[in-house]
C-alpha cells in the first residue's frame, strides 16, 4: 500500500516544481517566524484567522517541513495535500474578499485600489500558480528524479533476499 502512495511516473522534470514549490513554500514560513507581526500572527489577527497566535506559527510550521518534504521528494503527496489545505485557506481568505469587494465570513478586506475579479487575479496570481502545482504534484508524485518517495518505492519493491 505504501508502495502506491511514493511510486511515480511522472517526468524528470517534475524535480523542476517541486523545487520552485516547496521553496515558496519553505521560505513564506521561515517568513512567519521571522517577521510574525507582518507576516505571521500579526497578520493573521488583520485577515480575521481565529486564534493567531497559535494558527500563524502552526501554519509556519507546517510551511517549512512540508516546503522542505517537497523539495527533497519525501512523502511528496501527502506533504502537497496538507500544502494544498494550506493555500486553499489563503485564498478563500485573503483572496475571495477581493473579488466581492467586501469582508467575507469573518474574513477582512485589504485596502486595494480596485476590487472585482481582475483586482482578485491580480493579487492571487501566485497562489493559484502554487494551488495547481501542489494538485499536480498529488496527481503525479514527486518523479524519479532527486526524490526520496522513488528510491523508497523501488526499495520496497525489491523481493526479500531468500533464506
Amino acid at each position: 500500500m505504501m508502495r502506491r502512495f511514493l511510486e511515480t511516473r511522472a517526468p524528470a522534470a517534475t524535480v523542476l516544481i517541486r523545487i520552485v514549490v516547496g521553496a515558496v513554500f519553505l521560505t513564506e514560513g521561515i517568513q512567519k517566524f521571522l517577521y510574525p507581526a507582518d507576516l505571521g500572527a500579526g497578520r493573521f489577527a488583520k485577515i480575521g484567522i481565529p486564534s493567531p497566535d497559535v494558527m500563524g506559527p502552526f501554519v509556519g510550521g507546517v510551511e517549512i517541513v512540508c516546503g522542505a518534504l517537497v523539495i527533497i521528494g519525501l512523502l511528496t503527496r501527502l506533504a502537497s495535500l496538507a500544502l494544498l489545505i494550506d493555500i486553499t485557506v489563503a485564498i478563500v481568505s485573503t483572496k475571495i474578499p477581493i473579488l466581492l469587494g467586501a469582508g467575507f465570513w469573518g474574513f477582512s478586506l485589504t485596502k486595494l485600489p480596485r476590487y472585482g475579479f481582475l483586482s482578485m487575479m491580480h493579487e492571487a496570481r501566485t497562489d493559484l500558480a502554487m494551488w495547481f502545482c501542489l494538485l499536480f504534484l498529488i496527481i503525479v508524485g514527486a518523479g524519479k528524479t532527486w526524490s526520496l518517495d522513488s528510491k523508497l518505492a523501488s526499495s520496497d519493491a525489491a523481493p526479500a533476499p531468500r533464506r
